[in-house]
């Protein structure tokens, strides 16, 4: 059984792919955020962006729809955990589409294509989800320990340790959340 901890941040990742907050994932959400995704700042659509955006979002759909346990073309809040959980108790052996998905994420931080994820990338990123800042800027320096990038290697790392960990000061929780004051 999922613990409470954990149960919590899968459905903090599952609120952010319902786009339209209707409490199931389908594959209009991963239109929708594609679209949003490859908005630039004055609103404008670049077109290769968002097709490169929603070819690799429908991947993730496609494979998550095996997490629709009963086949009624969506993914409830409780069919996700249960994917979610399944990873944790085998980390090692992720399905397909949950690799897709971090590959994804690292990318869309990897502005600069170059194999790593300097502060620039990921506070610009991160702003544009949402967060202040400063506490962008906070986070990462807690990810990368210091460092002036994060790498592959260490992005899956902290992915894994997000999903996995029941320690809530592990830094791999920040990655979907900003650091506690």
């Amino acid at each position: 059984m999922v613990s409470d901890f954990r149960k919590k941040k899968y459905l903090d990742i599952f609120a952010h792919f319902d786009t339209d907050s209707n409490g199931k994932i389908e594959k209009k959400d991963f239109e929708t955020m594609a679209e949003t995704i490859a908005k630039s700042p004055d609103g404008t659509i670049n077109e290769v962006k968002h097709k490169e955006y929603l070819n690799a979002l429908l991947a993730i759909w496609s494979g998550l729809q095996q997490a629709d346990a009963n086949k009624d073309g969506h993914v409830s809040a409780d069919e996700w955990v249960a994917q979610w959980d399944a990873y944790a108790k085998n980390p090692a052996a992720p399905q397909e589409w949950q690799k897709v998905y971090c590959k994804f994420i690292f990318q869309l931080l990897d502005t600069g294509n170059d194999g790593s994820i300097d502060n620039e990338e990921f506070v610009k990123a991160y702003e544009s989800w949402g967060f202040k800042k400063d506490d962008a800027v906070k986070t990462f320096g807690k990810l990368s320990q210091g460092k002036s990038t994060l790498s592959w290697a260490e992005f899956q790392k902290l992915w894994q340790e997000y999903f996995t960990s029941e320690d809530a000061n592990a830094l791999g929780n920040l990655l979907f959340s900003s650091p506690s004051p």
